[in-house]
């Protein structure tokens, strides 16, 4: 209530829909604030935070104000992962899922997948990892072949950066000896120069040209049956990377009232004047879905050991991996980026990768400082460029969850490099921005076990040790939420709105049923979300144990 002789806040306002007004009490609130971080109580109108503590208990008594009572839970601003594939998961519900599998139940899947449907239709998956088979040779069109000779099939690895497809597939999309590599791409061949089924990095499109593509309504409702798995572990938004049925389709949910989180959109390889030319500008949009920018490849990924490097891989004296875009290239792009208003968000995994796109970028940046250029994975950077990454105002776009994956591969195949691999700490402490994600469906996007992996470099089986893989480069606790509150805020260019539970701030939440701060790291892995708040809306709450 108000102290004696004042108005209360809501003295002059006229709020006359229930539940307009939302108060939440008896919380353990996270503001994300340095200077003030905790608070108790919560209170808001519409989409936006009122007021905190003894300012908003006194909009409970407002007209129609709902109290809500949470019991001591934490609340912490809303999480976003600002780098996964919407789509591409949404879709995936419906293909086969291999994650995990090993080669042998990989392909009984497909076995059991062609016994099911008619001849002649296509059996889509993805997610193996031929890294974690006994046999680490990668999987051949002849193996599919055997279980499905009837089926075109076409299965991508968990990297995303090779599938294999079989013979039938193979054919279908028109690949035979005589098929040159297309460029920054390659064709796996066997002794005598034939397709062995394995297609790698823009060598990938000659298949999914031939796969047919689903309609923007079919994309649409995948992805209204994604979020609500993203709601309830938490994610109140997304940084998408998906192509551009993507957009259509979230513009689809948009106009049906369905888009239950906010989406920053980015579109993949396009001419930064041509997409100008469309009046598509980064930070064009709404609240609800905005364009953020462009993506582009600068080099593979790790997994395929096509990621480009100064060095070569441990073992392969001649494997350097593959830029996907040439230094001279990229810095066209970026300065018709920066002529026409549009961010990049540029992948790039290996250390000469990142060294060409920090310089990109860097300049872009120079160029007009307003936009949010991101380098996304950035997975392995030198000292050197990481003080250039920071003093450039590049974000830097990671993932924890793929260090405690991928650290038995980047060991054998990077060595001693792998002291600067995923260095969350290092760019921190250069004063680089972090912006935390996913890369789901390559990883889980339940953003717990990604906070778990910041502060331990464990993973889930604990592993490899008390003090986690190259343990200088953890982070605390409140660095790692940052990333995936103010920091994914921030590379959008939203951090004066989103990203932190403050006044003037949009009413976006997530509760758990315990205060993380307060407990050991392992807790992470077990803790559960009971509610998420978007746009002042519970679009989640769970139900009891």
């Amino acid at each position: 209530m108000a102290s004696v002789g004042s108005r209360p806040s809501w003295a002059h306002c006229d709020f006359d829909t229930p539940g307009w007004v939302k108060v939440l009490r008896h919380a353990r609130i996270y503001t994300g604030d340095p200077r003030r971080p905790w608070a108790e109580s919560l209170a808001m109108a519409g989409e936006t935070i009122l007021a905190l503590d003894a300012e908003a208990q006194q909009w409970q008594d407002a007209p129609g104000a709902e109290t809500v009572d949470l019991g001591g839970a934490m609340v912490l601003p809303g999480l976003t992962d600002a780098h996964l594939h919407l789509m591409w998961y949404g879709m995936s519900l419906r293909e086969l899922d291999v994650y995990g599998l090993s080669r042998a139940a990989m392909l009984e899947q497909v076995a059991a997948q062609a016994a099911a449907q008619p001849p002649g239709t296509w059996i889509i998956g993805r997610g193996w990892n031929h890294n974690d088979w006994d046999d680490p040779t990668f999987p051949t069109a002849a193996e599919l072949d055997r279980v499905a000779p009837r089926h075109p099939v076409s299965l991508v690895a968990k990297s995303a950066h090779v599938l294999v497809a079989n013979t039938e597939a193979l054919r279908r999309a028109h690949i035979t000896a005589a098929t040159p590599d297309p460029l920054h791409g390659r064709l796996g061949r066997d002794a005598h120069g034939e397709p062995n089924g394995l297609c790698f990095e823009a060598a990938m499109e000659l298949v999914n040209a031939a796969i047919p593509s689903p309609s923007v309504e079919e994309v649409a409702d995948a992805l209204a049956e994604a979020q609500s798995r993203l709601l309830a572990v938490g994610l109140t938004g997304v940084h998408d990377m998906d192509g551009t049925p993507a957009f259509a389709a979230y513009q689809t949910l948009r106009r049906r009232g369905g888009l239950r989180l906010r989406v920053v959109k980015y579109l993949p390889q396009q001419s930064p004047q041509a997409v100008a030319s469309l009046g598509l500008t980064s930070g064009c949009g709404d609240a609800w879905l905005r364009f953020g920018g462009l993506k582009y490849f600068s080099d593979g990924a790790l997994g395929a050991r096509t990621a480009a490097m100064f060095a070569p891989y441990e073992g392969e004296p001649d494997n350097l991996g593959v830029l996907t875009l040439e230094p001279d290239a990229l810095a066209e792009i970026a300065r018709q980026a920066a002529e026409a208003h549009v961010a990049l968000a540029v992948h790039a995994i290996g250390d000469r990768a990142n060294h060409w796109v920090v310089a990109a970028l860097a300049e872009a940046r120079r160029r007009n400082p307003a936009l949010r250029h991101r380098i996304e994975h950035v997975q392995l950077i030198t000292p050197e460029d990481q003080a250039r990454l920071a003093e450039a105002q590049i974000v830097a776009s990671m993932q924890p969850i793929h260090a405690i994956h991928d650290r038995r591969m980047a060991d054998r195949h990077w060595g001693a490099r792998s002291a600067h691999a995923y260095a969350w700490r290092e760019l921190a402490d250069h004063g680089a921005v972090l912006a935390f994600g996913s890369d789901a469906p390559v990883e889980s996007f339940d953003p717990l076990p990604g906070l778990y992996a910041a502060i331990t470099r464990r993973d889930e089986q604990g592993q490899p040790d008390a003090h986690g893989w190259y343990p200088a480069q953890r982070l605390t606790l409140e660095a790692a939420v940052r990333a995936y509150t103010w920091g994914a805020a921030y590379a959008a260019g939203l951090e004066a709105r989103r990203g932190l539970l403050l006044p003037g701030y949009e009413a976006d939440l997530t509760v758990l049923e315990r205060d993380i701060f307060a407990a050991p790291p392992e807790a992470l892995r077990e803790t559960r979300v009971v509610r998420t708040m978007v746009g002042g809306v519970w679009q989640f709450e769970a139900t009891a144990r």
